[in-house]
């Protein structure tokens, strides 16, 4: 088939992927869950589990899914007052070091002392329960007012924290993976680059971008600042990779250095709009990741439910590891339980290095798909929504990206919930 035929069946499975989305986000909105839970269905049903119309490593599918993911993570760095996450620096730190260590220790433990199978197969896994998808939780407390609260702060610095570590992680899994050696002198360097990239861009970015894009602003031709501002994401995101970081990091940076740019409310309208045509291809792209015919054989169910047990409780126990922190922990430690994309990245790299089986693979998909799955609703639950006032508008911004109810209000922030104590 050539690249012209090609491109009707693209639009087809666009538009498919875009209204199923869409009218289960909806769907879940009104049963009271967040809308990403509805665009996660969306996602199983049309992969190949049920429909077999949406194929996440289809190039293009996989190109706009990972657009959808570097805008989500530009529209939550541009929700992020660092000043606000300073104050809570160390339970972040705490909540981020606890969730890493303590699922990695028990995954290994449970792959190698009771299912019996080797190192290579025990790191995989124990690697992909380190993860915690930072969109999905975001995007849920969004949805419960929560983003911008000092539990909400934790969960993103810890989150932040969790995929800096979860990159040196991945480095070292893969390099074993495939035959080669690693050293101490290797993970220092991979730490030094993730950390050198984050303290560059921001120290830099804060001192360039209020003048650049204050002279922008003068062009007044439309759109020019918007569009401007979202190219400054996907260059920091592609300097982000090609310093062997993460691209998620430099979207995320390049969010938080425009946080206080005077021009910051047009970029986050541009922001949305792009965002409710691209992140809801990236959320529907993670749960058409799970092949649903897998789990038919009870092994495999057996493994996934270890997995899962081991993913939950070691998040969990995350949120109460900074025992000074008189918050909402138990908020803290749900949200951070979501694996979403980035276990299944973890799960995928071991597929195809084959240090683990499809089976071993199948399981993990299923424990990436359940913590993914368990969170929206158990925080809905937990998690006390923020009033609403019938005369002051929420902000555009990520709120929007999730509800997808986007119009022409005043845009106002939301400050931090000083209602608790700093750490």
């Amino acid at each position: 088939m050539t690249d012209s035929e090609n491109i009707p069946h693209l639009l087809l499975v666009l538009a498919a992927l875009l209204v199923t989305a869409k009218l289960l986000g909806a769907l879940a909105q009104r049963v009271g869950q967040p809308s990403v839970l509805g665009e996660l269905v969306a996602g199983v049903l049309l992969g190949g589990s049920v429909f077999g119309m949406l194929d996440p490593t289809q190039p293009a599918i996989h190109a706009l899914s990972e657009l959808g993911l570097i805008v989500l993570l530009f529209e939550i760095g541009l929700h992020t007052d660092l000043r606000s996450m300073a104050k809570v620096a160390g339970t972040a730190t705490t909540v981020g070091i606890v969730g890493v260590v303590v699922p990695f220790a028990l995954g290994y433990w449970v792959v190698t002392g009771v299912l019996g199978l080797g190192e290579l197969a025990a790191l995989v896994c124990a690697a992909a329960l380190t993860a915690t998808s930072i969109g999905i939780s975001a995007r849920v407390l969004s949805d419960l007012g929560q983003l911008k609260t000092r539990e909400g702060q934790v969960v993103l610095g810890a989150a932040v924290l969790d995929d800096i570590i979860g990159l040196i992680v991945l480095s070292v899994v893969t390099s074993v993976a495939v035959g080669g050696s690693w050293t101490a002198v290797g993970v220092i360097r991979t730490t030094a680059i993730a950390v050198g990239f984050i303290v560059v861009a921001l120290t830099v970015g804060r001192f360039l971008a209020p003048p650049v894009f204050s002279s922008i602003e003068t062009i007044r031709a439309p759109g020019t600042l918007a569009v401007l501002a979202l190219a400054f994401a996907f260059l920091l995101s592609s300097l982000a990779a090609s310093s062997g970081s993460a691209m998620i990091l430099g979207a995320f940076a390049a969010g938080i250095i425009l946080n206080n740019t005077a021009e910051r409310v047009e970029i986050e309208r541009a922001a949305t709009m792009i965002g409710h045509l691209l992140v809801p291809i990236f959320f529907a792209s993670v749960g058409a990741a799970v092949e649903l015919s897998a789990f038919r054989e009870s092994g495999t169910l057996a493994v996934a439910g270890l997995l899962i047990v081991v993913g939950v409780f070691g998040k969990f126990v995350a949120g109460y590891a900074p025992w000074w922190f008189r918050g909402n922990k138990k908020l803290i430690g749900v949200a951070m339980i979501p694996r979403g994309e980035v276990g299944l990245i973890f799960a995928q790299m071991g597929l195809t290095t084959r240090a683990i089986s499809p089976s071993l693979f199948s399981a993990l998909a299923l424990m990436v798909l359940v913590t993914t799955f368990l969170t929206p609703p158990i925080l809905a639950h937990i998690g006390p929504r923020a009033p609403k006032s019938g005369s002051v508008p929420d902000d555009i911004g990520i709120d929007d990206l999730v509800s997808g109810d986007w119009g022409h209000r005043t845009p106002r922030r939301v400050p931090v919930d000083d209602s608790h104590p700093t750490d």
